[in-house]
């Protein structure tokens, strides 16, 4: 996975995390959980405040 995954990494999230407030996440822990998703194979250092909030939607998309 990549930081454009969004939706992907999303998915990974909600299995990993289904009881985390996604609306009040900080994004320091977001990013830490993404980074140590098992499949994520990118630059840390590449993402972004526009990346991660893109992530946040798309996971509480998931739970709709």
């Amino acid at each position: 996975m990549r930081w454009t995954d969004t939706q992907e990494i999303a998915m990974a999230l909600e299995d990993l995390y289904p009881d985390q407030d996604v609306q009040h996440l900080r994004f320091t822990d977001l990013h830490r959980w993404i980074v140590n998703l098992p499949d994520f194979d990118d630059d840390p250092e590449r993402s972004n405040e526009r990346i991660l909030e893109a992530i946040q939607m798309a996971w509480l998309a998931e739970r709709e």
